[in-house]
């Protein structure tokens, strides 16, 4: 049985890991973002075939379903090794720190480039799906409904859930960082992305991308809404995983070793 890493080991494997990140080329870190994000839409069209097609029969207990189904999303993306935005705060920031460097250029470059091509390669299959009579009626609809729901929160709910979506999967990074094995990690990755779609944690990519399906399929939003919800969920993406969660753990890094000198 292999023994669990203390904080330590989970730190400089998150560097080891932030390196590598920091070190992609630019076509790869457009490559495995671009897949990152219409892996994203493979998770949000099979929510919405499970959920649209459980409804009749299991009432609110279809967004449960729903949110089983779309885990698997986030088991491909960790599988795949794919690049998602607000998933790459931890490691990278672990590298910048321990590197005594805040090596802003390279963050900057990483997670601008990685929320593009996140946003342009599912916003390009979401197109894909929209053709009609790709996706069933009741996809569709529930589809369009979720748009709707998001769009009818305020900015202040909006901020909230983006503060804990952020803080959900900038932890995942951190998980994934303390396990040792495949089955480990997939495991994880099926928790995060179950907790992902069923909570009031708002993932900018998600979200966005769940809107956008709603808008191809009728639901009426307008894009000063669209452009709110962006910036609002990104903040809160932001605030969650780099405030709560990525310095919390840097912060632990940083305590443990000035004791230990």
């Amino acid at each position: 049985m292999s023994v669990a890493p203390d904080p330590a080991e989970i730190f400089e494997r998150a560097v080891a890991e932030g390196e590598r990140r920091l070190d992609q080329s630019l076509l790869e870190l457009v490559s495995t973002s671009f897949i990152a994000g219409f892996t994203v839409v493979f998770g949000i069209v099979t929510l919405g075939y499970v959920h649209g097609a459980a409804e009749p029969l299991l009432g609110e207990f279809a967004e449960i379903a729903g949110a089983l189904a779309f885990g698997i999303a986030v088991v491909f993306l960790i599988v795949g090794r794919t690049e998602l935005f607000t998933e790459n705060f931890f490691d990278p920031t672990a590298k910048a720190v321990k590197s005594d460097s805040w090596m802003l250029s390279s963050l900057f470059r990483l997670w601008v480039v990685t929320f593009m091509f996140n946003l342009l390669g599912g916003g390009l299959f979401a197109l894909v799906f929209s053709v009609e009579g790709a996706l069933s009626a009741h996809a569709a609809e529930a589809l369009r409904s979720f748009a709707v729901e998001f769009v009818r929160r305020g900015v202040f709910t909006e901020f909230a859930n983006g503060v804990a979506g952020g803080a959900l999967v900038a932890l995942l990074s951190f998980l994934l960082a303390a396990v040792n094995s495949v089955r480990s990690r997939i495991t994880v990755a099926y928790i995060v992305g179950f907790l992902l779609a069923l909570g009031p944690f708002d993932h900018v990519v998600v979200t966005m991308l769940h809107v956008f399906f709603g808008v191809l399929f009728g639901a009426d939003i307008g894009v000063a809404s669209f452009a709110v919800m962006t910036a609002t969920v990104t903040l809160g993406n932001f605030v969650g995983g780099l405030g709560l969660v990525t310095f919390t753990h840097v912060t632990q890094f940083k305590g443990a070793r000035k004791s230990d000198s």
